[in-house]
C-alpha cells in the first residue's frame, strides 16, 4: 500500500486511546475498569498520557492527538447529521441536589421531548444535568425526580470521581434504555470527568477544537446557564460567528438568570451592544428562569 502512495499509520502499542477511531466514545468505554478506581480507567490514563507528552513537547504525540481529534470530529459529524441540535452550556460546579441542577435536568428533558438533540460540554454540573434530562425523556416524570434524589447522595465529583461516576451508572442500571444526547468534553480540563448520561461522548485533546465544534454543531441554538470563565468564553465564541454571520444565519442564544448575566458577570449588556442593528439582534434573549428557555428558543426560531 505504501508503495502505491498510500499513507499508512502504524498501530501504536501502549497508548491508552485509539487515535484512528471511527466512532465517538461510549461512557462505558471511557469508564472501563471503574470498579478498580477511576485512575485505572481509559479516561484517566488518557489524561495522564496527555499531561506527560504535553510537558515533553513530543512532536509525535502532538501528531497522534491531532489525528485522534480529527477522527472524533468526523465521527460526531456522522452522528449528528440531520439532527436539530441545541447546546446547553453551564458551569461544572453546579452540584447535584440543588434546585439549579434539577432545573437544568428538566430543561434537557423538555428539549429532548421536543425533538431536539441535546449537546453539552460533557462534564459535571450543568452539563451532566442536561444530559441526565435527555436520558430521562422517554420515562414518566417521576423517574427524573427519583433519579435526582439518588444522585444527590453523591453531590459532586470531588473528592471521589469514582463514587460520582458509579452513582450515575447506578441510575442508568435502574432505568436502562434512556434517551440519547451528546457530550463533547476535553482532556484539556482533566479535573472535569465526563458524565455518564450522554449516550455518546466526543472527547478531544484540543479544547479550542472541542469548543468551536460544540457551538458550530448547535444549529438550533444554545442555552447558556449560569457559569464562570468557561461559560463566558462560550457566550462570545458563539456570538462572534453570529455577529459576522460566518456560519450563515445567526442561531438563537438564550442566557438564563438575569442577575447572573447583568450583575455578577455582565455579559448581557456587551452582547446586546454587539447585536444592536444586526441580524443577530433578533436571535438573543435573556430569561430569569430555566423553565422559560424552551419557549424563548421557539420564539427566536430554534
Amino acid at each position: 500500500m505504501a508503495a502505491a502512495g498510500a499513507l499508512v499509520f502504524p498501530p501504536i502499542p501502549g497508548l491508552p486511546f485509539e487515535p484512528y477511531r471511527a466512532h465517538v466514545y461510549l461512557p462505558e468505554e471511557l469508564y472501563a475498569s471503574l470498579d478498580e478506581g477511576y485512575e485505572t480507567t481509559p479516561d484517566a490514563r488518557a489524561y495522564d498520557w496527555f499531561q506527560r507528552t504535553k510537558a515533553d513537547g513530543d512532536v509525535f504525540a502532538s501528531m497522534l492527538r491531532a489525528i485522534h481529534d480529527d477522527a472524533v470530529s468526523d465521527a460526531v459529524d456522522e452522528l449528528l447529521a440531520g439532527a436539530r441540535v441545541v447546546g446547553v452550556m453551564g458551569g461544572h460546579a453546579m452540584a447535584r441536589g440543588t434546585s439549579a441542577y434539577a432545573g437544568a435536568a428538566r430543561l434537557g428533558r423538555e428539549l429532548a421531548r421536543a425533538g431536539f438533540t441535546v449537546a453539552t460540554g460533557g462534564g459535571p454540573g450543568a452539563m451532566e444535568a442536561a444530559n441526565l434530562g435527555a436520558y430521562a425523556a422517554p420515562f414518566d416524570d417521576g423517574m427524573l425526580e427519583d433519579a435526582l434524589l439518588l444522585l444527590a447522595e453523591v453531590a459532586s465529583f470531588t473528592p471521589s470521581i469514582a463514587d460520582w461516576a458509579r452513582s450515575a451508572f447506578e441510575v442508568r442500571g435502574r432505568w436502562p434504555g434512556g434517551g440519547a444526547s451528546v457530550g463533547i468534553p476535553t482532556w484539556f480540563y482533566g479535573h472535569e470527568p465526563p458524565n455518564a448520561f450522554a449516550a455518546r461522548i466526543a472527547k478531544y485533546f484540543a479544547n479550542a477544537t472541542r469548543e468551536d465544534g460544540l457551538l458550530a454543531r448547535s444549529n438550533a441554538g444554545v442555552v447558556f446557564l449560569p457559569g464562570a470563565a468557561g461559560t463566558v468564553q462560550e457566550v462570545f465564541d458563539n456570538a462572534t460567528p453570529n455577529y459576522y454571520e460566518s456560519r450563515g444565519e445567526p442561531t438563537p442564544m438564550v442566557l438564563v438568570d438575569r442577575a447572573h448575566w447583568t450583575e455578577k458577570l455582565p455579559a448581557w449588556p456587551l452582547l446586546t451592544s454587539l447585536a444592536g442593528g444586526r441580524t443577530m439582534e433578533s436571535k438573543i434573549a435573556l430569561v430569569d428562569r430555566i423553565e422559560e428557555s424552551p419557549e424563548a428558543l421557539k420564539r427566536l426560531g430554534g
